[in-house]
């Protein structure tokens, strides 16, 4: 593949080289393409060079004009500015193995290795993601940016204009984009992928002593991780439990009732619906959705409402699940974070509660707030952790081979058919 950048002087851009990828919202005028210097795809979306992106991110700060080195019109630099909000980043297939190969070992000589997982590890089963360069909440704030006015001047950019096309940008999303489902996709479609299966690989063998997530989807619960074994902080799309007496049913198809939700929504954003009212609707103080699944508790003498277990904006965590996961996070020896910015409190808090010195190993494509802590050095000046940036299934692909001999390796992988069928068993 190419690079996107004009001036790129670096040559082809190779699948197994560090990159960068992003994506923009672009002018419905296609004619001003000659005018900028990054080659767009219609979708917006440009890849690369590391070196290259530095360049582009130089220019869209410059206010000056050079001399024999291209200039980036005040339009292109909204485009960039917005596009580096999400940008994602790859490391070299090279950084990858030689980290994987450190990773596997501190793995196998950790004492109580814990994984804390979120969207990132879900994206290649079908799931989108939140805040990566095409999750939910990045369109939806890229939908707010008016680019075609943009170009419908040569002007420079006024403070009156900088400040009318960006400041909806930071708006947070509304609470409701927790726990609808993500492109499309069913959720009883969804399987586990490559990393949720070496997750459950490393429980099964003793290596990893538990999991916190912050993923609704249930495919660790699929993949066979037992509730004893992982704290859901978000809930589960596929749990509900009893309003009364607390009993939680695990269940093979969604059990949220969505319509409800959409009742609440639509009379406190239009003041109407129509929408009829389900009779076992209830409208929770909190986020002011609906948890009741119209479902009552099949315990004898009970029958209580059902509701499900996903935690919504303004929800609280659950304590009993909140406090297992901190209990085994202050244990922890090693701690993997997969798929996640790390931004989502309280959950992203309990990362920091392990042993210290915290040996911590990040995989994801974004940046965090704790990158700086995985590159720490021992008092032998050995690095501490491991800062991956990719996607998490070619990162445990190469941890795998590590751990498992080339036997078992194979043996494990090539049962992923069988895996499957099985999986299917558990969803309707």
């Amino acid at each position: 593949m190419n690079c996107s950048f004009k001036n790129c002087n670096i040559g082809s851009l190779a699948e197994s080289e560090g990159r960068v990828e992003v994506k923009t919202v672009l002018p419905k005028k296609r004619s001003v393409e000659s005018k900028l210097c990054i080659n767009w795809r219609k979708d917006g979306e440009a890849k690369f060079h590391q070196d290259c992106w530095n360049d582009v991110m130089k220019m869209s700060r410059s206010r000056t004009k050079k001399k024999d080195t291209p200039n980036m019109s005040q339009q292109e630099k909204v485009l960039v500015k917005e596009a580096a909000k999400s940008f994602e980043q790859f490391d070299s297939f090279q950084h990858v193995c030689r980290e994987a190969k450190r990773v596997a070992k501190m793995i196998t000589s950790s004492k109580h290795c814990v994984a804390f997982t979120g969207a990132g590890i879900s994206t290649s089963a079908g799931i989108g993601d939140y805040r990566g360069k095409s999750g939910k909440w990045t369109e939806m704030d890229q939908n707010l940016l008016d680019v075609d006015s943009l170009f419908d001047t040569d002007e420079p950019l006024t403070k009156k204009r900088k400040t009318k096309t960006e400041a909806p940008i930071n708006q947070e999303p509304e609470a409701e984009e927790e726990s609808e489902e993500e492109d499309g996709v069913p959720y009883e479609s969804l399987r586990p992928t490559y990393t949720h299966e070496a997750l459950y690989k490393l429980l099964q063998d003793g290596h990893l002593k538990y999991i916190i997530s912050q993923n609704g989807d249930g495919l660790h619960g699929l993949s066979g991780v037992p509730q004893e074994a992982i704290s859901e902080l978000h809930g589960n799309v596929f749990i509900e439990k009893c309003t009364l007496c607390g009993k939680r049913y695990e269940r093979d198809f969604y059990v949220m009732d969505d319509i409800s939700s959409q009742y609440f929504e639509e009379l406190e954003d239009f003041g109407k619906t129509d929408i009829r009212k389900p009779k076992h609707a209830v409208k929770c103080e909190r986020c002011e959705l609906c948890h009741r699944t119209g479902r009552k508790c099949e315990k004898k003498g009970c029958r209580g409402p059902l509701e499900d277990s996903i935690i919504n904006f303004g929800d609280l965590l659950e304590d009993e699940i909140n406090d297992r996961g901190g209990d085994h996070a202050s244990q922890c020896d090693l701690m993997l974070c997969l798929g996640t910015t790390l931004r989502v409190t309280p959950a992203s808090d309990l990362v920091e509660l392990g042993k210290h010195p915290l040996k911590l190993v990040i995989c994801n494509r974004q940046e965090t707030y704790m990158d700086s802590t995985c590159t720490k050095k021992a008092k032998d000046g050995q690095q501490l952790g491991s800062r991956v940036f990719g996607d998490c299934d070619v990162f445990f692909r190469e941890i795998m081979k590590h751990i498992l001999d080339p036997e078992e390796l194979k043996e494990w992988e090539d049962g992923r058919a069988n895996r499957m069928k099985n999986y299917d068993k558990h969803r309707s």
